[in-house]
This record gives structure tokens, C-alpha cells and sequence, in this order.
């Protein structure tokens, strides 16, 4: 991001307030849309909204978690910064889930947050929390009180130029009798400081020493794994190329999911707990690691310490090294280090490698199709989200809520080339969903989004948040939104992590979710919304939905005893644990397990 400061963006005039000098600071960082709820406590800045001609939109949502996860979204989905406001006390708290999300997924987000008036401050007063404290964990980059009008243009250059550089959550807070105040340019002595607005991220280029190293490292390779995670965003042509040079099996993150070709025969789709068996079996049986912007927690499923000479790529020198054990560690930028490596390393022979990944790929293409069309009691969610690949459109863009609908997405769904995904991936944090789709919309207005959710994110937030799609749907280029729901009554990955985690039965009176009719509200707000209980009809309702010409809910009744199975070979011990105590439940959830147990073994690729 790149601007220009001018006299009128500084909020000047004989009756300008700080208020109007911190909304016209943020229109000339680029700011064009803030998320959030009003209150007493940010007023003052709200009201600079309405008077400002070139003012921010200001977008209400229905909860300030949910503005807060908008604004996250926003980032991601634009690269650009997102911008929550929120009023003192409550307010102020119901941000931290998205400002946490923020920093966990590395998202750059500023939150304008309301204060009690600055005389009653350390009294216990109404809705009076100590907020620099409360926010010092999530935006420990930058958080800062404004105290005077000379102040506000730093601290609003900071905390934006510091989320941008950080990619991370930063906060300003400003009392509600500071917001009033007439605004004051810094004078430029001693005690104020002149800030400008701008910032251009750094070319890192890697050590050259380094990039010979790795070269040589990789050069050795007779079984090579890439893992691309959401750093790899911007060279990856680059990386499925040296991916082709070594002959390379290609793994990637849950967030580095939606940056590959999945149709690609060495694509062995996303690692982890919800990962396929191809990427399973290539971690562990490769002998060299090439780790590319990614920091993927699931560590139990990278390749055992030792087994396996690992290099690494992060433009974020605290990463390297953070979850496995590398020889060769470099920091710099994706695209520039992958060119840099390609042109020392020469042509990997791989072959009888390739050929065996290749495999693993074909193999695990079958397992998943295989599943997807098991039945149980209710339609199969993996069948529903496959079908989806059907009727997505080229540049679509998905919002994922947490939950075992996950698991189906990152298992079944082959994103197009021009499409774009999005989740709260390492706070996974259940509600985001429909947040994270509207955030989408309002920045892409003609491009279709899609919503995956499960019962439980809906009634978190999702069902809420509607509201706001039936408010703004209208005004949308293209007005296609689909929310599908899959409604099991249950809160099925806990209660499959009871089962697998703690060798327990379900405990039904934490997992069970009261009815709701979810395609029924969705036709009291004016939208689309059909219940699906039928696999025949799956197609049809994803036709009908993407045709609708307004924003669509499909209520999907669906099996809540399919099974999330960890691949193997390291989910073994948890598979262990799970099927005792399925083995003590019975029922269908047992029959499901052992037939995709089953499924599975018919496709040991040659092991």
C-alpha cells in the first residue's frame, strides 16, 4: 500500500474534531470500509463518518465478533488492511476472537476502539476496563491510547504501517471526550511527532550462501516433499515448477490449499488431522522436506525428526524452524528464493519416486470417492461438497466455518484456478463463516460467494449475520451467496475428538443441537432457502441455488456418523483410541467407521 498525504486528509477546518481528523487519516491510508457496532464509546468517530463526503463505508454487523471476523476476511480476501470500530467495555471485549484470529493467521487488522471519558478513567466505572491491558496479548505489535488531537495522525500511521508490516492485529483507543476535541496538527517540537502515511513491503532477498546450500541439499534428494503453505501465496508458479524440477510430491497447508492445482498428479492435497492419505503417506516416506510459507501446527505429521533433510522458506525469520527440525534455513521472499534455488539446482532424476506419489494421488482419489458415496442415515456431507465441484464458479469465493466441514472441504472440494478460500484456520474458531462470506461479497460485489458451514457455526453466528445479507444483498453486482448448511443436530467434530481424544462415547448432552429451520428463515428474510434430505436432490439444490438471483440457504440433512478419520500411517494410535470407544457406543457410528476403515485398505499403494 502506497499513499500521499494532503492538507484536506488531515480532518483540518476551523470545526474539525479528532474524530474527523482519525477517519480522514484512515481514507488516506486507503481505507475504504470499517466493520463494527456502535456505541457511546466510539460515537464521536461514527458521527466523523456521517459528515465526511469521502468518509469509509461503515458496515453494521450484528455482533462485534462477527465485525471483527469481517474485518479479518477483509484482509484476507484483499490483502489490503481490514478495520474494525467498536465501542469501550463489551464492545471493546467481543473483539478479541477476531483480533486473536488476526494474529494467529498472520492478517493485518486495525481496530478504532471507544473509551469511558478520560476524567472518570481508574474509578471502576461503567463499562471502564483497562483496555491497553486487556488487548496487550493480541496486538502486542502496537496498542495505544490517544490522549491528544497533535497525536492522532502517528498513532493511526503506526498501528496501520505496523499491521501491514507485522501482519498482525494493531488497536488505537481514543476516550469519547478525546474524540470531541478539535483537531490539532503535530507542531514539530520537541514532544510531537510528524508521521507520513505509506508503506511498501520489503524486498527480502535470501542469502545467496544459503540458497547454494539448500541447492545442494535438495540436489540429493531421492524422495523430495514441497509443503506450500499461505507464504507461498506469490510464487507459486515458481514452486509447482521446482516442484516439476525435482520431481517433487506437493503438500500443502490447510491455508495453502487454495494456491494449487489439485488436479495436478503429484498434488497430494492438504496435510494433517483433515488431510488426505496421499499427503500422509508422502510425508512419511520422503527423505527431503522443502517447507515453503508455511508453519502448519500438525507436527505429528511432517516427516519423524531426523527421517527426513529439511529446507526452509519464510519471508518471517520466527518461523523457520518452528515445527520441524531444518537444516537449511532461509528467509526471504517465496518467489524470489524459489527462482534463485531453480537455477542451481539441476534436473532432480526422481523418477521411480514420482511414479509412486503419483500413486499415492490416484489411490487417494479413489478413497475419497469411494467415501462420498457410503451411506448412512442422512446424506453423506463429503457427497454434498463434492458435488459442489460441479457448480462452482472460476473466480468464486468460499468462507469456511469451523468444524468437521472442514475436514470435507479440504478433502473433496478441487477449487478452480481463479477461486479463493478463506477460514479461521489456526484459532478455528467455530461462527466465522458467514462473516468471512460477507466480508468477501462486500470487497468482490460481482464475484459469487459460497458459505460451508455446520449447525453449530450457524446458531454461533451465522443465523444472525443473515440478517445483514438481506439487508445489503440488493446492492451486490452479482447478488449470488450460497450458505450451505449441514444440518446434523450434532457437534460432530467434538464429538468425534470425545471418541478419538479421550477413548470416550459421545456425551450426548454436550453434542446434541436443538432443531432449527434454517432454509425456512432464510425465506422470512426474502432469500432462497431449500431443505435437502435426499442425495438425488444434492445437484439440483446446488443448481437451483447458484440460479436463484438473490442469496440462497441450502439446509442439508446430514450424516452426523460420518467419520473423521486421521490418515495413516500417523493417525494410527489415534484410530486406536477412537475405535474403542466406538467399539463401547455400537450403532451406526461404529458401522461407518469400519467401512471407511475398509475403503481405505483396499488401496495400500503398494505397501
Amino acid at each position: 500500500m502506497d499513499a500521499s498525504t494532503d492538507d484536506a486528509g488531515q480532518g483540518g477546518g476551523a470545526d474539525a474534531t479528532v474524530a474527523d481528523a482519525i477517519v480522514a487519516r484512515l481514507g488516506e491510508w486507503g481505507v475504504d470500509r470499517i466493520l463494527g457496532y456502535s456505541g457511546d464509546g466510539i460515537n464521536g468517530v461514527l458521527l466523523a463518518l456521517r459528515r465526511s463526503p469521502d468518509a469509509p463505508e461503515f458496515v453494521q454487523a450484528r455482533h462485534e465478533e462477527n465485525a471483527a471476523f469481517m474485518a479479518v476476511a477483509h484482509a484476507k480476501y484483499t490483502g489490503r488492511v481490514g478495520v474494525v470500530a467498536a465501542t469501550q467495555g463489551p464492545g471493546a471485549i467481543h473483539l478479541l476472537n477476531g483480533l486473536y484470529d488476526a494474529k494467529l493467521d498472520g492478517a493485518p487488522v486495525v481496530a478504532i476502539v471507544g473509551q469511558q471519558v478520560s476524567t472518570v478513567l481508574g474509578t471502576e466505572y461503567q463499562q471502564e476496563v483497562d483496555l491497553l491491558r486487556l488487548f496487550a496479548d493480541v496486538a502486542a505489535q502496537y496498542a495505544t491510547m490517544v490522549v491528544s488531537a497533535e497525536q492522532v495522525p502517528a498513532a493511526i500511521d503506526q498501528a496501520v504501517r505496523t499491521a501491514l508490516a507485522t501482519r498482525s492485529p494493531t488497536v488505537v483507543i481514543v476516550p469519547h471526550d478525546v474524540q470531541d476535541e478539535p483537531s490539532a496538527e503535530p507542531s514539530g517540537e520537541h514532544g510531537h511527532v510528524t508521521s507520513a502515511v505509506g508503506y511498501r513491503p520489503p524486498r527480502v532477498l535470501p542469502d545467496a550462501v544459503a540458497v547454494e546450500r539448500a541447492a545442494g541439499v535438495l540436489a540429493a534428494a531421492e524422495r523430495p516433499v514441497m509443503l506450500l503453505g499461505q507464504g507461498a501465496r506469490h510464487g507459486v508458479d515458481d514452486a509447482i515448477a521446482l516442484a516439476e524440477r525435482l520431481g517433487a510430491a506437493v503438500v500443502t497447508s490447510l491455508l495453502g490449499k487454495p494456491l494449487v492445482d489439485e488436479s495436478l498428479p503429484f498434488a497430494a492435497g492438504t496435510m494433517g488431522h483433515l488431510g488426505t492419505t496421499a499427503s500422509a503417506r508422502v510425508m512419511a516416506e520422503c527423505d527431503t522436506l522443502l517447507i515453503v510459507g508455511s508453519s502448519d501446527p500438525w507436527t505429528e505429521f511432517y516427516p519423524e525428526p531426523g527421517q527426513a533433510r529439511a529446507v526452509q522458506i519464510d519471508i518471517d525469520g520466527r518461523a523457520v524452524g518452528r515445527r520441524y527440525p531444518v537444516e537449511i534455513g532461509i528467509v526471504g521472499d517465496a518467489k524470489e528464493t524459489l527462482r534463485q534455488l531453480a537455477v542451481r539446482l539441476p534436473q532432480v532424476r526422481t523418477d521411480g519416486w514420482r511414479e509412486r506419489v503419483v500413486e499415492h494421488v490416484r489411490e487417494w482419489r479413489r478413497i475419497a470417492d469411494e467415501r462420498a458415496d457410503t451411506s448412512g442415515d442422512a446424506i453423506n456431507p463429503e457427497f454434498a461438497v463434492r458435488a459442489l465441484n460441479g457448480h462452482l464458479p472460476d473466480d468464486a469465493m468460499v468462507a469456511l466455518d469451523v468444524g468437521s466441514v472442514v475436514y470435507w472441504y479440504a478433502r473433496q472440494l478441487r477449487l478452480p484456478q481463479n477461486a479463493d478460500a478463506h477460514l479461521c484456520s489456526t484459532l478455528a474458531s467455530m461462527g466465522c463463516g458467514v462473516p468471512y462470506g460477507l466480508a468477501a461479497k462486500l470487497a468482490f460485489p460481482g464475484r459469487a460467494a459460497v458459505v460451508l458451514a455446520g449447525d453449530g457455526g450457524m446458531q454461533m453466528t451465522g443465523i444472525a449475520e443473515l440478517i445483514t445479507v438481506a439487508d445489503r444483498w440488493r446492492s451486490w453486482e452479482d447478488p449470488t451467496f450460497v450458505v450451505l448448511v449441514l444440518d446434523n443436530g450434532d457437534l460432530a467434530e467434538v464429538s468425534w475428538e470425545q471418541r478419538e481424544v479421550e477413548g470416550e462415547v459421545r456425551f450426548a448432552v454436550t453434542q446434541e443441537l436443538p432443531a432449527f429451520p434454517y432454509a425456512r428463515y432464510a425465506e422470512l428474510l426474502g432469500l432462497h432457502g431449500e431443505v435437502v434430505d435426499s442425495r438425488d436432490d444434492v445437484d439440483g439444490a446446488w443448481e437451483r441455488a447458484f440460479a436463484a438471483g438473490r442469496p440462497a440457504v441450502i439446509q442439508l440433512v446430514s450424516d452426523r456418523d460420518t467419520p473423521l478419520l486421521p490418515p495413516l500411517p500417523q493417525g494410527r494410535d489415534a484410530r486406536e483410541t477412537m475405535a474403542g470407544a466406538l467399539r463401547a457406543e455400537g450403532g451406526a457410528p461404529l458401522a461407518r467407521f469400519e467401512e471407511y476403515v475398509r475403503i481405505e485398505g483396499k488401496y495400500p499403494a503398494g505397501a
